[in-house]
């Protein structure tokens, strides 16, 4: 996979930019707040329509506009793809592939990317949404439907939170009803919970390596720490959905009393110990970075083998925040067929030898500098 030239028009700062891609690497160079950021965050969000900085799109529309778009093109299996799509005021979107209307499903499968910026840095240190977020996301990029199951499982939580505060107003409850929306919850939530813990398992075995290779006497292990099941063991999907149900009418009353579900994928969480230590509360700085910047990489190897396209990765400022072991580790473990965009401040974090065949912009206030 390769992407070949963005365009932005009235994408947050961005009023009107084209970038031609013609190198494997591409530098973006500009002081904070100039747009670097914004041009990433776009290409992301072509490949999964999400920002990671915003779940209200209209966020993206460059102030006194009436409307985004972003615009790509891309080869994947020796095919040429355009992608179109436009956001508006109104809250209508428009996607286009090669000019012809597209389904969300399908635009969500052309481009395949790995964005590493600075918040990811601070994922152990972060909240349990922000490492189900980064779990939820990593695994959207293999299998697009996915987010469709987190949708749908959020509006059954939502539909039964509804439920347990209008039966508080009358203190009658449909026990019928009740049942009815735990077994909905049930299937629907035990299914994520199958594939995120597969997942973790997948890329624990890739992380390990890296992270050893990194930090030569450290052993990265990873758990999924589901708010209803005490034995990681238990990966059985049928399993899953049978403990779920259980937990669920153990705690009816008390989600009667709270007016809300209480457990559930909304309620997990990921552990990430270094030798057995958890390493949310033990581990430096330095091993915290370590491990986020091992998973990052191994995300990359596996979009590969799932999908067969190598994504390209996005690298946000990250370089100024590692220290120079880690960012030789980084900038050597990118594979010479990886097509890499980094934004930084200036080239200062570079060697020589890595900017001899790097294509450079620089960008201010939103516009490209020649």
């Amino acid at each position: 996979m390769k992407l070949n030239n963005l365009i932005l028009t009235n994408y947050r700062n961005c009023q009107n930019i084209k970038l031609d891609f013609e190198k494997n690497k591409t530098l973006i160079i500009g002081k904070n707040a100039q747009g670097k950021t914004n041009i990433l965050e776009s290409i992301y969000f072509l490949s999964t329509l999400k920002s990671p900085r915003t779940s209200n799109n209209t966020d993206l529309i460059k102030f006194g506009a009436s409307s985004f778009t972003t615009e790509a093109q891309l080869i994947k299996h020796d095919t040429n793809i355009e992608m179109y799509y436009r956001f508006g005021q109104d809250k209508k979107r428009e996607l286009k592939l090669n000019g012809v209307k597209s389904t969300i499903k399908d635009f969500k499968s052309t481009l395949k990317c790995v964005l590493f910026s600075t918040s990811d840095l601070l994922l152990l240190r972060g909240t349990p949404q922000d490492r189900r977020d980064w779990l939820d996301r990593a695994i959207a990029q293999i299998y697009p439907a996915y987010d469709d199951r987190l949708s749908k499982y959020e509006k059954i939580r939502i539909q039964k939170n509804n439920y347990f505060k209008e039966c508080a107003k009358t203190c009658n409850y449909d026990n019928a009803l009740l049942d009815v929306l735990n077994e909905q919850l049930s299937v629907t939530g035990s299914n994520i919970i199958f594939i995120r813990k597969k997942y973790l398992k997948e890329i624990e075995k890739i992380a390990k390596q890296k992270h050893k290779t990194i930090s030569e006497t450290e052993e990265l292990s990873i758990n999924y720490d589901c708010s209803f099941i005490d034995e990681e063991s238990i990966d059985d999907i049928n399993d899953i959905q049978t403990i779920f149900k259980e937990s669920l009418e153990e705690r009816k009353n008390e989600e009667i009393r709270r007016c809300q579900a209480c457990i559930g994928p909304h309620r997990d969480d990921i552990n990430f110990f270094i030798n057995g230590l958890d390493g949310t509360k033990f581990a430096s700085q330095g091993q915290q970075r370590t491990i986020v910047l091992a998973l990052k990489l191994s995300e990359l190897d596996i979009i590969t083998d799932k999908t067969g396209d190598e994504p390209v990765l996005l690298l946000d400022d990250v370089l100024a925040e590692l220290d120079d072991l880690r960012q030789n580790y980084l900038l050597k473990s990118i594979s010479d067929t990886t097509q890499t965009i980094i934004t930084s401040v200036d080239t200062i974090l570079f060697e020589d030898e890595f900017l001899k065949d790097v294509q450079i912009y620089k960008i201010e206030n939103g516009e490209i500098i020649k």
